[in-house]
């Protein structure tokens, strides 16, 4: 019998597959989705809303799905199943046209990316970790696809019009449900051994063995330093401009953050696994502290490609830096569960720096950016505390 087509590629090929198209509705979205709205009639008040309902939406879920994916037979299963429904929901968005509508099925096409993400990233661990290969290098190519759909889509629009929009988002949706199929199994075969770091202590098989100040300190820190990240997100565009850097430089300098956050995560490996998990999430906060300080100097646009391609260390490596330390401390029993926590704790730093840093913003310009490093230092303190209760040592 001949061998399938997905048979012929390694499971690391097949992941990485599923990642590269994971994001690309994503792009396509911060690039096009409030202009989109605007054109439907949407008031700004409303596109806030229908941004904001489907993080909540997910808050709601995100542990529930990965307690469910923990209990699975393999996490691909809660995956896959995943994919699919959200290949199916956008297809109401050909429909409808007002407010409601809309809102109810945005929210439903997030909701099943945003809540299975946390179980692909502890899933994909785990098979890095049974092979011995680079989760960061499955992991960068999702960056990819969002780099790539986010141009994209606007040369798209500028060829056809607004109205390829929800055709290319549903479009993509369907494609992502398509690659999920071909996934691989992640579980560890009883009869095979995971290839790890060397572990200080036995992994933890129930959330109650990692509760602890050492262990949540150095995510919450992180999740605070993710935090930061989003003042750039949502308001660095709209400040840049008042700066008066042109709309044309404006796309590049965002895009080459995202390029160097998908360098950092390839180039992972070489240097990642000689450093303490925790060490690492400690360098992303220093460097995140400095990169926002700069940036509320309103720098010109030789110093803001700069701090543009230092993304890679202030975000990249210490979120790689928090998969792994899960992964070092937790069993594959509670791996999905754990991570659905930190995404959990990333989401809510998120709600309450749009929401507050829009008053910093409106107040503060440019200057905003010096309550980001201040955060950044914050998170950087939790980290370091961490270390002080349990140092650093293969992990």
């Amino acid at each position: 019998m001949s061998q399938s087509p997905a048979g012929r590629l390694t499971p690391e090929m097949r992941t990485s597959a599923f990642y590269a198209s994971f994001f690309t509705g994503s792009g396509a979205a911060v690039m096009f989705l409030p202009i989109w709205l605007s054109g439907q009639g949407i008031t700004p008040e409303q596109i806030g809303i229908i941004n904001a309902v489907p993080i909540v939406v997910i808050l709601l879920f995100n542990l529930v799905i990965g307690r469910v994916a923990d209990r699975a037979r393999d996490w691909r299963q809660v995956i896959v199943i995943g994919a699919l429904i959200g290949g199916i929901v956008p297809i109401g968005l050909f429909f409808v046209n007002e407010f409601w509508g809309i809102l109810l099925f945005w929210t439903l096409a997030c909701l099943p990316g945003g809540a299975v993400g946390p179980v692909l990233d502890a899933a994909t661990m785990r098979l890095a970790r049974r092979n011995g290969t680079d989760y960061g290098v499955m992991r960068a190519w999702g960056t990819v696809g969002y780099m790539l759909f986010n141009g994209l889509t606007g040369y798209l629009v500028v060829w056809y019009g607004a109205g390829v929009f929800v055709p290319l988002f549903v479009g993509m949706a369907i494609v992502r449900a398509l690659v999920a199929l071909q996934l691989p199994a992640f579980r560890v075969p009883a009869e095979q051994k995971t290839i790890s770091a060397v572990t200080e202590a036995p992994a933890a098989g129930r959330l109650r063995d990692v509760a602890k100040p050492w262990f949540i300190l150095p995510l919450l820190g992180f999740c605070m330093i993710f935090a930061t990240h989003i003042v750039l997100n949502a308001f660095g565009s709209l400040l840049w401009k008042e700066q008066g850097i042109p709309e044309n430089i404006i796309g590049p300098l965002i895009a080459l953050g995202s390029a160097s956050e998908a360098a950092m995560m390839f180039l992972w490996k070489r240097f990642g696994g000689k450093i303490s998990a925790r060490v690492v999430m400690l360098i992303s906060a220093g460097a995140a502290a400095l990169r926002w300080c700069v940036m509320g100097l309103e720098p010109g646009v030789g110093v803001l490609i700069l701090l543009q391609l230092s993304h890679g260390i202030t975000f990249a490596i210490g979120y790689l830096g928090c998969v792994h330390f899960i992964a070092n401390w937790t069993d594959e029993s509670i791996a999905a569960e754990t991570q659905s926590l930190f995404v959990v704790g990333q989401q809510l730093l998120t709600v309450m720096s749009v929401i507050g840093f829009g008053w910093v913003v409106q107040g503060f310009g440019a200057h905003a950016f010096f309550a980001a490093a201040a955060m950044a230092v914050l998170g950087g303190v939790c980290i370091w505390v961490s270390l002080q209760l349990r140092p650093a040592k293969a992990k």
